[in-house]
């Protein structure tokens, strides 16, 4: 199984280790559109004015454009680690064992805008990119990543996208691929905001403490029903809801 999540736009600052590598990256097949996102970010960035229109930022955020400068030279760590925010506090992977961590490691991707689906302990900088950005010299990034990204995805087993919206047009998962995306829901089936990224860190969380092997969404539904987690089949194909008291 591989877990997809969608990137925070909080990250934490720092880092210990060595500048970013795309060879180490998950799915090297992405070096390229890789390397031709990272170069037009980092051209966008000599300019501080030009930075901060296109990439929409407020005054607070304008050290950001800086991050994104340096992104080839500054300290890395664990994506897992880098990123903030609801879902990722809730997953606190820092907490986690050894063993978690590494099935973190080989199980979930995290789909970035600058670098595409990464694996959870692959290392990277502090930087600041939305899914919806056009970069200057390079197509849209929805146009960008989606054929190359969904190339690469369907070249494993089943997964589960627990990704936004506008991170699944990043990267759609190939039909022929077996998927299941996770919708978080009240139990009278009203969507969650909050709720829906707590809920989705906590059940990774649980996935990665208890290891389960998974290679269906039926094999997935199995091990939920077993560890007492609320997620259920519904009519819609390929849609599975997690269900939290909202």
């Amino acid at each position: 199984m591989r877990i997809l999540l969608p990137p925070s736009e909080t990250k934490r600052p720092g880092g210990t280790g060595a500048p970013l590598r795309l060879d180490r990256l998950a799915l090297p097949s992405l070096a390229v559109a890789r390397t031709e996102v990272l170069d037009a970010l980092v051209a966008l960035s000599a300019d501080p004015v030009a930075a901060r229109k296109v990439l929409k930022l407020s005054d607070r955020q304008a050290g950001d454009v800086e991050h994104n400068r340096m992104l080839r030279d500054a300290p890395t760590m664990a994506a897992v680690d880098r990123y903030t925010g609801v879902l990722f506090d809730a997953l606190d992977a820092a907490s986690l064992d050894g063993r978690a961590r590494q099935w973190l490691g080989r199980h979930v991707l995290i789909n970035s805008a600058p670098l595409g689906p990464i694996g959870a302990l692959d290392e990277i900088p502090r930087y600041r990119l939305a899914a919806g950005t056009a970069l200057p010299g390079i197509p849209p990034l929805r146009r960008h990543w989606a054929s190359v990204t969904s190339a690469a995805l369907g070249e494993g087993g089943f997964v589960l996208d627990l990704r936004s919206e506008s991170y699944v047009a990043l990267g759609p998962i190939p039909d022929s691929t077996p998927s299941a995306y996770v919708r978080v829901v009240t139990p009278s089936r009203r969507a969650l905001n909050h709720f829906n990224k707590k809920a989705k860190g906590v059940l990774v969380r649980a996935l990665a403490q208890a290891r389960p092997t998974v290679r269906s969404a039926g094999a997935l539904l199995h091990w939920a029903a077993e560890a007492g987690v609320a997620l259920r089949e519904t009519s819609d194909a390929g849609v599975l809801e997690l269900v939290v008291e909202g």
